[in-house]
């Protein structure tokens, strides 16, 4: 018999928890989202993490370890080539990235790219540049909502962003547009992780705001996961947030959009009242689209405090057979320079009512630690990449 019948795996999005051993070569040296947040934070109230061994595995300013924390804890060092959304879940899940997506952070996209993007959807573009989503608002959707033409830039990720006012712009026609333009980046040389609708609503600088409508539209994992596993064997794999749009719907049985990371976890606890089979594969957006990328410590560490008091009430309703793996897709520290993601090491917080042990595991060299327990409690085709750690949590 499986020790679980319900697997939940949380990814709070972007908290590393300090430099990888590689970080240097990411010119990254020094970087500790988590570490640094709560440096900043005047007071930080986490006591749902502290419990399961957070500041056991980190040692933080404001927060204590405790003498006996509930849950299993590590770090996990990624083994895959980037510090991207896609390259952390895709490793979560069992595949190994040896050759990193295609960015264009320094001059934009190149002049044929945009001429036929032009030519397909009928727009004349604006921007092409790396750039803050609030900030190339501010710079150019006044611009957009009088004439017509289309934003479109990118980030530190291999991303194509394409903005619509959805007054305007309208929804439906930017979608359309973002659907040419994936169409457009499957070529090789402009093939980009994720092409992005970023609608907005407001008409004056200072008062555009992005709405929850954002969809991304990623490529196909190049293999099979465990989420395609767990499928075809006819397990649930519910997705949480932007899970679906990572995996392009590989794996998913039933999807669940949400508005915000409190949201998030709001319909995750809501998930807890179904009896289902199999995994709640969650991610938790605010923390890294929100914080990190804008680089606001204070802004990040209360949003953790929000999930903290949200987990509280995941915790209290939990099952025996319920496991819960909290981790994150990669760092993003908001102390650092620039406002791209930074390479770090991630939490591995397990916990289940059923435990009788806790306590700090070995450090593990892959992301897919999470994939290949999950395979391993449900007896599915294992990923090459990751060693289960199901043994160990008892």
């Amino acid at each position: 018999m499986k020790p679980y019948k319900r697997i939940f795996t949380i990814v709070i999005d972007s908290m590393g928890i300090g430099a990888a051993r590689d970080a240097a070569d990411y010119q990254d040296s020094g970087c500790d989202t988590l570490g640094h947040i709560d440096e900043k934070m005047n007071t930080f109230q986490i006591p749902n993490l502290q419990k399961l061994g957070l500041a056991n595995l980190k040692p933080l300013k404001h927060v204590a370890p405790v003498a006996e924390p509930i849950g299993y804890y590590t770090r996990m060092q990624e083994a895959s080539c980037s510090k991207d959304t896609m390259t952390g879940h895709w490793e979560m899940m069992g595949l190994h990235i040896t050759s990193p997506f295609k960015t264009f952070t320094d001059h934009g996209f190149p002049s044929e790219l945009i001429e036929e993007l032009e030519k397909r959807t009928g727009h004349k573009i604006i921007g092409n540049k790396a750039a803050s989503g609030t900030e190339i608002l501010d710079e150019l959707a006044e611009e957009e909502i009088a004439t017509g033409k289309m934003i479109v830039y990118t980030s530190a990720d291999s991303v194509l962003q394409i903005c619509g006012n959805e007054e305007t712009f309208g929804l439906a026609e930017l979608y359309r547009c973002c659907e040419i333009a994936r169409e457009l980046t499957m070529k090789e040389e402009w093939r980009v992780g994720r092409v992005i609708a970023r609608p907005y609503i407001g008409k004056h600088k200072g008062e555009f705001k992005r709405t929850s409508n954002r969809h991304d539209y990623a490529l196909k994992p190049f293999a099979p996961t465990v989420l395609n596993a767990l499928k075809d064997q006819q397990y649930d794999v519910i997705s949480v947030g932007k899970i679906k749009d990572i995996f392009d719907g590989e794996g998913i049985s039933e999807a669940y959009k949400s508005k915000s990371s409190v949201h998030g976890m709001e319909q995750t606890i809501e998930i807890m009242d179904h009896d289902f089979n199999g995994l709640c594969f969650v991610n938790l957006v605010d923390f890294d689209a929100l914080w990190g990328h804008r680089r606001n410590p204070i802004g990040y560490g209360e949003e953790i405090e929000r999930f903290d008091e949200k987990l509280g009430t995941f915790l209290s309703k939990m099952k025996a057979d319920d496991l819960l793996i909290i981790t994150a897709d990669h760092g993003n520290d908001p102390t650092y320079s620039g406002t791209d993601h930074t390479r770090e090491d991630v939490p591995f917080l397990a916990y289940s009512p059923s435990h009788i042990g806790h306590g700090l595991l070995p450090v593990t060299d892959s992301f897919a630690t999470i994939g290949a327990t999950i395979a391993d409690n449900f007896k599915v085709t294992m990923p090459k990449l990751g060693t289960s750690y199901l043994h160990r949590l008892k």
